[in-house]
């Protein structure tokens, strides 16, 4: 069966887990920058923190832009830390989870793409952790 006929077969209530670790770099770094730049405009329009956003009346009054925008960061955050949590879950628990673990790392975890992670996963399967360290540590 051709891939395309299966995956037409897949109900859309199921996620794409693996264009979701495709993107989890970017996505850390987008919420990351988010939570940088809402702070700043907290501090320039009400000198407040974004922590204090939920706890100061006045400004949960209005329901504004600032508000809503903190609020879809905060839940962008807890997908996140569910994500995280499953795959700490995975390493934890299952037989192979140390060695699943550092494969997700080194292909999409990571902060940085590794350039030579193909490399890296290969030695994962032999288990030759001096060949992967030189491959990590910059000459």
């Amino acid at each position: 069966m051709p891939f395309k006929r299966q995956k037409s077969n897949v109900s859309p209530h199921y996620h794409d887990t693996r264009t979701l670790l495709r993107k989890y770099r970017d996505v850390m770094w987008n919420l990351e920058v988010s939570d940088l730049d809402l702070q700043e405009e907290f501090k320039a329009e009400y000198g407040l923190s974004t922590d204090a956003l939920f706890v100061d009346s006045e400004v949960n009054k209005g329901g504004n832009r600032l508000e809503s925008y903190a609020r879809a960061l905060e839940r962008s955050k807890k997908m996140m830390q569910i994500i995280d949590t499953a795959i700490d879950l995975m390493r934890r628990k299952h037989k192979k989870g140390e060695f699943y673990y550092w494969i997700l790392y080194y292909a999409y975890l990571s902060p940085q793409q590794c350039e030579n992670a193909g490399a890296i996963l290969q030695l994962l399967e032999t288990k030759d952790c001096e060949k992967i360290t030189n491959l990590l540590t910059p000459d």
